[in-house]
């Protein structure tokens, strides 16, 4: 993906938005478990991605099963969502971003990534139709 950009949607593109997954692997257990820390998070990679957030971020933890058990973020944005689960057993983060606006995902990931001390990623982009 490097190098990705995407432009608003034209009568060229004929997509409606951009998804990204994002998974980070072997991140700071502290900064997972920190609801302060998640929702720093979000308003700085909101900013950085030039999205605008509405409402206030929602962070929940839960989750009875140890496999599971960790925070969960939503966001909405003036242009769709951001959403995330912090899964503490595994030190791994499920981000999710999708917009109708434009954004570089790999850009988005790599601050992710930075932010949580993270060691790798996987990114998957999808242009939704």
């Amino acid at each position: 993906m490097k190098g990705f950009s995407i432009n608003r949607m034209t009568t060229e593109t004929k997509y409606w938005g951009l998804s990204s997954c994002i998974d980070l692997y072997e991140c700071d257990l502290n900064l997972m478990k920190d609801a302060d820390a998640i929702r720093e998070f979000v308003r700085l990679l909101c900013d950085r991605i030039k999205m605008k957030r509405f409402g206030e971020t929602q962070v929940v933890h839960f989750g009875d099963d140890p496999r599971v058990n960790g925070f969960s973020m939503t966001q909405l944005i003036e242009t769709s969502l951001v959403s995330a689960h912090f899964a503490e057993a595994a030190c791994a983060i499920y981000l999710d971003v999708f917009s109708c606006a434009p954004y570089d995902p790999e850009d988005a990931a790599k601050f992710a990534l930075n932010y949580f001390k993270g060691k790798r990623y996987n990114l998957s982009v999808t242009e939704r139709k």
